[in-house]
């Protein structure tokens, strides 16, 4: 279905107040509810090109969203050629899930290959600039995992690059691109279907799994911070909800309060926004998802406008049930549920895919997947440190 279709239907349906709860299509999807370190949605194959037409590489695996952003790009038919990195045990799971993979000796034989036309990395934050600079140089695209960079110097060498070689920078904010309910929400406001937005609440914890973590995740410099980190999926989300191209932060705070054996972790953030649109944002993210909870973490996310509000439940309806994709619904005709769990698809891939192939920006602009980058580094800066006592 494509994406006008989709969203006719969307305002058929609630011409018609047809959500109800449990009218739903069948999707698997095959992540670790409970870790979302390890989460990698996948999705029914929806593709954009032919076997070999789009062949891309993966140079660098420090977090496992690599797993998603693969999944959501050979769904959309790219080839997966080529694996890189200097750790032989990451190399090894990541063959045994794409065993056609071959394994590069060096960085350079990835570049040096006139089929790749991608590069898909989730390398340390901190080294995510440098690297994508390396791709674009030897002129190919660069798709980097979320944080897309950790300082505005990174900022200002990536859009430098981008100028010189004409080459696309990308980001994989998945708590949008890959969540249905997300995607199902950016379409209800493309069609105005509660007014002109005038907030967005974004609520994101997540379990921590302190014992799977690598040492640079405690390593401030390394990972940014954490509304440099996991509060770029909701600054992304702001200002697309708002239709915001640029936002000032009014307010930033980040604290450890659970976690005094690692001063370096930040486990709590939160900030505010007066985006572009005019529209306000408060996000809070933290590492605080408790251990009864049966997912990774209870992401809310509450859209008021002008005519209505809708409401995200994106993983679990906490003490309902244990599925995610719940959309609420209010507007001039009544209350509304529907779970949208195989009803909207993933289409960023295959959008941003032939982006790269024509030279467009119809998945998402190379200025808004910066800038939901730069302003999670402007809060993380602003940020005043929070000892949960008053000074």
């Amino acid at each position: 279905m494509n994406r006008r279709s989709f969203i006719t239907q969307t305002a058929a349906a609630l011409a018609a107040s047809s959500f109800l709860p449990g009218q739903t299509k069948s999707q698997e999807m095959t992540f670790q509810k409970a870790d979302g370190a390890n989460y990698a949605p996948r999705g029914k194959p929806n593709l954009v090109v032919k076997p070999g037409e789009f062949v891309i590489a993966v140079a660098r695996i420090n977090h496992s969203h690599i797993y998603g952003m693969c999944n959501g790009l050979t769904e959309a038919g790219a080839t997966v050629k080529w694996i890189f990195d200097e750790d032989e045990g990451r190399v090894k799971a990541f063959l045994a899930k794409y065993p056609q993979a071959k394994v590069a000796r060096s960085l350079d034989e990835i570049l040096s290959d006139p089929e790749v036309k991608l590069v898909a990395s989730s390398v340390i934050p901190n080294e995510r600039a440098a690297l994508g600079c390396q791709v674009m140089t030897a002129g190919k695209d660069y798709f980097s995992d979320k944080a897309p960079f950790t300082t505005i110097e990174q900022l200002d060498q990536i859009k430098a690059t981008i100028a010189r070689t004409g080459r696309k920078y990308m980001v994989y904010y998945s708590e949008r691109l890959h969540v249905e309910a997300a995607m199902y929400a950016t379409d209800l406001l493309e069609r105005g279907t509660i007014g002109k937005v005038i907030q967005v609440v974004n609520l994101a914890p997540h379990r921590l799994s302190l014992s799977t973590r690598p040492a640079w995740f405690f390593n401030r410099p390394q990972y940014g911070g954490i509304l440099c980190d996991i509060g770029s999926h909701q600054f992304e989300q702001f200002l697309t909800y708002s239709k915001s191209t640029e936002a000032i932060v009014t307010n930033s705070a980040v604290g450890n309060f659970g976690n005094p054996d690692h001063p370096g972790l930040e486990d709590f953030g939160e900030a505010s926004l007066i985006g572009s649109s005019g529209a306000s944002n408060y996000i809070r993210v933290d590492w605080f998802t408790a251990d009864g909870l049966s997912t990774w973490g209870d992401g809310r996310c509450f859209i008021l406008g002008t005519e209505g509000s809708i409401e995200l439940r994106k993983y679990v309806d906490v003490g309902r049930e244990k599925s995610g994709n719940h959309v609420y619904i209010i507007d001039k005709k009544g209350e509304h549920h529907i779970n949208v769990t195989g009803q909207v698809g993933f289409r960023f891939f295959g959008e941003f895919i032939l982006d790269c192939l024509h030279r467009t920006e119809i998945a998402m602009t190379q200025a808004h997947a910066l800038k939901a980058g730069e302003v999670a580094v402007k809060a993380q800066e602003a940020a005043r440190r929070l000892t949960g006592q008053l000074s």
